[in-house]
């Protein structure tokens, strides 16, 4: 079984950082690709970013491209979430999702954290 468990999240006025973490259980973390959601009030889940198994290859959105990094720590079991330049409209839930299979945008996320509240202030 694995589980996510993200952190970080909270209130920052536009333009501010702010760094979600997502420690992840488990000895096999290295095996999976890892994303971060974000679900806003009224509208459906998106894929903000997610980087492969390795860490060599990542995808971002292109509302946050500029402004967010995501990394993973394999060592620690532990994928980060960098963002920067904060807007209103970053406002949301995020969270953190792990696919044991697969690389790229049309792949299926077995695992999910239970979401973090980021909101930005104007």
């Amino acid at each position: 079984q694995v589980q996510l468990v993200e952190s970080g999240g909270g209130l920052v006025q536009a333009g501010g950082s702010l760094t979600l973490s997502c420690a992840v259980s488990g000895r096999t973390f290295n095996r999976y690709t890892t994303g971060w959601f974000r679900q806003a009030p009224g509208k459906e889940r998106e894929l903000v970013t997610s980087i492969s198994r390795s860490g060599l290859s990542t995808y971002y959105a292109d509302s946050v491209k500029g402004r967010f990094t995501i990394s993973r720590d394999n060592a620690r079991n532990t994928v980060y979430l960098q963002m920067n330049s904060l807007k209103p409209e970053d406002t949301a839930v995020y969270y953190c999702a792990a696919a044991s299979t697969g690389w790229g945008l049309g792949i299926e996320y077995d695992y999910w954290g239970q979401g973090t509240q980021v909101t930005v202030s104007s």
